[in-house]
């Protein structure tokens, strides 16, 4: 067995039972993103890749706890007993941790180095275009959330609430997406999948109030 197979299958078996916004599918997406974003930024790919699998196996103790405990934070604790037995530098197992901590959007943590700030935007390219408004709205299913939510201003909604609508989740956090993103690559895919988010959202409310 190949390392990377190794750890492939020490993360695969932490996603029993996790929600489908942010299942083990989500993890080989963003493996996949990865593949194609990387080597355009010259990353270290044993690095990447396998921070990629790992990069959210703390998200069912973010989700149990109705988002108390940073999904980030918590990973890279979970990440390390199978980082340590790697045969990579110690730089290497270092960067793989530092990747973990750093991709979240909400995070206290930046991401400072060429495979931290790819892994940052292959996972937030997956929270936009059609797969991330298709994410947006299996979330808010996850949660109870109903379909559309007008009559309440956004920024006095909660989230992890009935009130954490696919609509909302693009005003607090997807639209802003686009701008955050760090690589030259990454900015390439955002700006095609931000244009679709963009109509589908406008479509989604005339639809909503029976314009269209």
């Amino acid at each position: 067995m190949t390392m990377l197979d190794f750890v492939k299958e020490q993360a695969e078996k932490l996603f029993d039972g996790a929600r489908g916004s942010h299942d083990w599918e989500h993890t080989l997406r963003v493996f996949d993103l990865c593949e194609r974003i990387g080597p355009a930024e010259k990353a270290d790919m044993d690095v990447l890749r396998i921070a990629a699998y790992l990069h959210d196996i703390g998200r069912a103790g973010q989700d149990s706890t109705l988002g108390a405990v940073c999904h980030a934070e918590r990973g890279a604790e979970m990440a390390w007993p199978i980082v340590e037995k790697l045969s990579l530098s110690e730089e290497q197992k270092t960067n793989i941790i530092h990747c973990i901590k750093a991709h979240r959007f909400r995070g206290k943590c930046r991401p400072e180095t060429p495979e931290a700030k790819v892994l940052f935007d292959a996972d937030k390219l997956d929270a936009i275009g059609a797969v991330g408004v298709a994410r947006a709205f299996l979330f808010a299913g996850e949660v109870g959330a109903r379909l559309h939510n007008p009559e309440q201003k956004i920024e006095e909604t909660r989230p992890y609430t009935r009130e954490d609508t696919g609509f909302r989740e693009y005003k607090v956090k997807l639209c802003k997406i686009r701008d955050r993103i760090l690589t030259n690559e990454g900015r390439k895919l955002a700006d095609e999948r931000h244009a679709f988010m963009e109509e589908f959202f406008k479509r989604f409310l005339e639809e909503y109030d029976g314009k269209r």
